[in-house]
């Protein structure tokens, strides 16, 4: 990603942002957020979809019409009608981008963080309410959480916010323990052990 690919996207999010804000305010910038995450994900399980998106070599009215084919009353007039705009210019190859960058633009406008919860095994959702008040609560923003599953953690949970992890697993606990063991011999055994035991009660 070269800085001018970048500064395109965020122009481009901006100018979205601001269609979509002045069209429908806060609720259709929140849609055209949640549509926009909806895209990215489809495009990332579609291989052949993701190639029509971003492959230079197949004609720009082919691609408006398969565009139009897939989402028309599907999204909303303005995303649509963006997406064609972005064909038109070649720079649909750009929409993840544009997307992260929308995505920012709604959390700084709307105190709103993205976090993804990551737990050995599927989390209920008592579980995962508890987690994001303790996230407002530290942020003093509405995280908006994606729950994930990795069986190698073991246990406890990983938080990912932005390019930071908070680790709280117990996979990592047990690294940190053996690496206390080797670096500290015989003498922390025991406050080690009890550290590890008292985390994990």
């Amino acid at each position: 990603m070269t800085m001018q690919t970048d500064t395109l996207a965020s122009i481009y999010a901006r100018s979205l942002y601001e269609l979509a804000e002045e069209s429908g305010g806060r609720d259709m910038v929140l849609e055209v957020a949640d549509e926009l995450e909806q895209i990215i994900e489809i495009l990332a399980s579609e291989q052949s979809l993701s190639s029509l998106f971003g492959s230079p070599v197949i004609d720009t009215d082919r691609r408006a019409s398969t565009i139009r084919a897939i989402f028309e009353g599907r999204v909303t007039d303005l995303l649509l009608r963006f997406m064609l705009i972005l064909n038109a210019n070649g720079r649909l190859g750009h929409l993840e981008l544009i997307q992260v960058a929308y995505d920012q633009l709604v959390q700084d406008a709307f105190g709103r963080i993205e976090v993804d919860v990551i737990t050995a095994s599927p989390i209920d959702e008592a579980a995962l309410a508890r987690i994001g008040e303790r996230i407002k609560a530290a942020m003093g923003k509405d995280p908006v959480l994606h729950p994930s599953t990795n069986p190698a953690i073991i246990g406890g949970v990983q938080l990912r916010i932005g390019d930071e992890l908070l680790d709280g697993s117990v996979a990592t606990k047990l690294r940190k323990l053996g690496t206390d063991l080797r670096e500290k011999g015989s003498r922390t055994i025991r406050s080690s052990i009890g550290t590890y035991l008292g985390d994990s009660a």
